[in-house]
Order: structure tokens, then sequence, then C-alpha cells
């Protein structure tokens, strides 16, 4: 809403259709018992192409499903403003769930659907390439480009560059393996509670994240 890019609703809600998908995961990261940040991750494949972005790109998207290949979605990143002020590497850490989705479920491809004055960042921070102009989304008032990474490609020098983006398979394990009930509300918490700890010399200034809707 601060970039008006939703309306206000009655209910101070806002949803669609893909939050209901059986290949998403919605998560919230809590620092002190307070919702600092959200992002939501569609895992696309041939057997469940659903998934936001390939309804707005599904030119570049569809042959790679058909290929076979896996893709992450990620959509939704919030922050809160006030909190990422106060916490300049709360946006890195709700991003680290990105990689950690694309190791999980061993993904080819890890996207970027995002406002052109955000390219800069994701550019930077994970290598992601333009492949898509900006484009008209579902619900959103400004238009969305898409970017990518080939994530096994780009995975180590992002490592190397951010080694808090290093994640464990037990650490995946209780994120997305569903069979453990509880998991998620854990591992998010201990997520949270590193954030004071992570180096961000090169981190993009904290209003430009914190007020990211998208």
């Amino acid at each position: 809403m601060r970039d008006g890019t939703i309306a206000p609703s009655a209910d101070r809600m806002f949803s669609d259709p893909y939050d209901d998908r059986g290949n998403v995961y919605l998560f919230g990261l809590y620092l002190d018992g307070v919702l600092a940040s959200s992002l939501r991750l569609h895992v696309g494949s041939a057997d469940q192409p659903d998934f936001p972005s390939r309804e707005v790109f599904p030119d570049f998207l569809q042959p790679l499903l058909d290929a076979g290949k896996v893709i992450v979605d990620p959509t939704r990143f919030v922050v809160d403003d006030v909190l990422a002020r106060l916490h300049r590497a709360l946006p890195y850490a709700t991003l680290r769930l990105c990689g950690m989705a694309a190791q999980y479920f061993g993904a080819d491809h890890l996207l970027a659907a995002v406002r052109v004055e955000h390219q800069a960042f994701y550019g930077r921070v994970f290598r992601h390439q333009l492949v898509y102009e900006p484009r008209a989304y579902p619900h959103l008032s400004k238009p969305i480009c898409l970017m990518t990474i080939h994530y096994p490609t780009v995975a180590e020098d992002a490592y190397r560059r951010y080694p808090f983006f290093r994640t464990t398979a037990s650490e995946q394990t209780m994120l997305f393996d569903r069979s453990r009930p509880g998991a998620v509300r854990w591992q998010a918490s201990t997520v949270a509670r590193e954030v004071p700890s992570v180096d961000v010399k090169a981190a993009e200034p904290a209003g430009a994240i914190g007020r990211t809707n998208r």
C-alpha cells in the first residue's frame, strides 16, 4: 500500500488464488514475536505447472516446464518498514528461503518477478539476469519484469559472497518436508534470530527494500 501497488481492503488482507495451490509455501519471519517479513514460494514443474509468474510469462516459462525443468518462483516478498531500518539484514534473512527452496527441490531456475527499480538489487545479490521487460501482473497496479538465474551455476558464488545463505539438509527438511508438522514455525523463528549477526556491507538502503511489496 505504501508504494501504491495494492489498494486498501476492508479486511486488511491481501491474497489471491495462488495462495491455495498445492505447490505453495507461505512463510512469515518473526523478531521477538513480531511479524517482520513474509515470502511466498511456488515450486513449479511439469507435474505442478501452476504458479504466478507462469501466468504472466508463459512464453518463457512453459518451454522450461515442458523440458522437465524445476522452477522456484518467489513472490509477495514484504518486509516491515520499521524493522527493516532497525535490522538491515532482515531482507537477506527472508530471501535466504529462496536458495533453501532451490537447493531442496533441485531447482534449475530461481526466478525474480520484480519491479524495474529492484532489478539492480537482484542482479547484484543473486546475479539474476533480465529475461523479459515489465508486463501487467495480476492483482498488482504496477508492472513486473522477469529475471532468472540457473541456480546450480550461481549457487557457490552466492555462498562465497554471502556465507549466511548456506543451509544444511536438516534446515531444508524442517522447512519443506510437510510430513513434519510444526517444523516451519521453528525454523522461521531460528532464521529471524540470526539476523543481527549477518554481514551486509553491500546491502541495499533499508527503505528501498523495506517498502517492497510484490
